[in-house]
């Protein structure tokens, strides 16, 4: 098989994490024999909504990386990366231009050590993030604000006396830090942290056994922050999973305005308000905060829930206006999200279950897809692929690479990464280059394309063609096979 691949966008190699076991299921596409991305199977299609899916498989996966996918589960984009540490895939807008962002590095006992990253609609890298006052970028959140800067958390170890909770005088925590940067001169402009405002006493996590016993352990996560978002006001709610509660900060003096949750609720929470090892607390346009309610681990509840709750700031009272769950009552014990489409829907990716779904305002499933094997029971952490968050967005990709052409058994089979404007490709042929000729038009079927070749193709060349037929890229020559068998 001859493969010609014009493809400057993935250079990087890519190395799975030690694995136990068989190798992790992989798709295979014979005109990127690189691109091993985890197999995606869509179990319910039912009129979703438009825009592409993004993910970043990691965990038990052949090559983790950010991931584009449309309805259909075709991938459209997949770039693997030389670490499993990927998460936080999406689209945001920075200067008023659409980016793809993540986060990359490392992430030992849940606590991230990375960065963040920018890329534009060619698959260039445009931009890149640190952590200021030499904290480490933490994985569970990259928000750019309307402001073009960036909000994330930092986990930082600190020493305190952990005495009166069974612990060493000099104990050790991870305090939560907030910080905003300026994404241009990355000039830190805001940095809250969490302890001693935040109190030990408020965990729900234990502290490690190890550090009870006074031998080198893991710093206490007590606190745990997941999520950052910006409140109706301007200040900041901020998700704290082992505090079972989300916390509203003032932007500028980092004073706690309230709590919601947890065992220092600033609101009486109502029936079936209370949450457990949350995720996800956003500020919607309706005035209503919504939580990715896990429930777990270890388990609290019988399923995760997707919570719309009220919190009245006026009567300190906070109201379920509705919750959303799995039909099949999946209970994700980390990670996962819930994005509140513009239309009503809401898109869940099921975090450490490698299940993405989209329901409709009435909780109907509309779109629900596995990948990786497809579990839906996680009794280990390792036991799958998972990714830590899911969206749905509208994207235009421009790459700047080639289309990728390999001629096998009297088939051609293209494909381009990360191309959304293909609607078609011509196939030419002819005895050379100066004398290709088309022979056929067919319709972009997936990522890749199979065109059978005509009996008497010598020399082969494909386009990529728009909806109008315009020529949006040309592949490289290659020589045809004569058909096998």
């Amino acid at each position: 098989m001859l493969v010609l691949a014009g493809c400057n966008d993935d250079k990087k190699s890519s190395s799975a994490a030690e694995q136990k076991g068989p190798p992790p299921p992989t798709q295979h596409f014979r005109s990127r024999p690189d691109l091993k991305p985890p197999p995606v199977d869509v179990v319910t299609s039912r009129s979703p909504s438009a825009g592409y899916v993004f993910i970043a498989p990691k965990m038990k996966v052949a090559q983790a990386g950010p991931m584009i996918l449309d309805n259909a589960g075709n991938v459209v984009w997949f770039n693997p990366l030389d670490t499993d540490g990927v998460a936080d895939f999406r689209v945001q807008t920075y200067h008023g231009r659409p980016v793809l962002t993540w986060w990359r590095g490392h992430a030992p006992m849940g606590v991230g050590n990375g960065y963040y990253v920018l890329y534009d609609d060619t698959y260039h890298e445009v931009g890149r993030v640190y952590a200021g006052n030499e904290g480490a970028g933490d994985v569970h959140e990259f928000l750019i604000t309307d402001r073009n800067t960036a909000l994330f958390p930092v986990y930082r170890r600190i020493t305190t006396d952990l005495s009166r909770y069974g612990g060493p005088k000099e104990g050790r925590i991870f305090e939560g830090v907030v910080q905003e940067v300026d994404i241009a001169t990355g000039r830190v402009l805001f940095e809250w942290h969490s302890y001693p405002a935040i109190g030990l006493a408020e965990s729900y996590t234990p502290m490690p056994e190890a550090l009870k016993e006074h031998k080198r352990a893991a710093p206490w996560d007590y606190l745990h922050v997941n999520s950052i978002d910006v409140d109706e006001d301007g200040n900041l709610l901020v998700s704290a999973r082992n505090t079972h509660a989300v916390y509203k900060l003032d932007r500028k003096t980092g004073k706690i305005l309230w709590r919601l949750g947890g065992k220092r609720s600033d609101f009486e929470m109502g029936p079936g308000t209370t949450f457990n090892w949350q995720h996800d607390a956003r500020r919607q346009d309706h005035g209503t905060i919504t939580i990715f309610d896990n429930g777990a681990a270890p388990p609290v509840e019988k399923f995760t829930r997707i919570l719309v709750l009220r919190a009245d700031p006026g009567t300190k009272k906070a109201t379920l206006v509705r919750s959303y769950h799995h039909p099949k009552r999946l209970l994700a014990p980390f990670e996962g999200n819930a994005q509140f489409l513009r239309n009503g829907n809401i898109f869940v990716g099921w975090g450490a279950i490698p299940d993405y779904s989209e329901l409709d305002p009435n909780g109907n499933v509309l779109l629900d897809v596995k990948f990786g094997k497809g579990l839906t029971k996680i009794t280990e952490p390792d036991q799958d692929a998972d990714t830590y968050r899911a969206y749905r967005f509208p994207w235009v990709g421009h790459p700047t690479s080639r289309p990728a052409l390999a001629v096998d058994g009297g088939t051609a089979y293209v494909s381009w990464n990360g191309a959304t404007d293909v609607a078609k490709w011509a196939l030419l042929t002819g005895p050379d280059i100066e004398h290709l000729e088309q022979a056929k038009r067919v319709a972009k079927t997936g990522f890749e394309t199979a065109i059978p070749l005509p009996a008497n193709a010598e020399l082969v060349q494909v386009r990529a063609l728009d909806r109008q037929g315009a020529v949006l890229g040309t592949s490289q020559l290659a020589e045809s096979q004569p058909k096998s068998g």
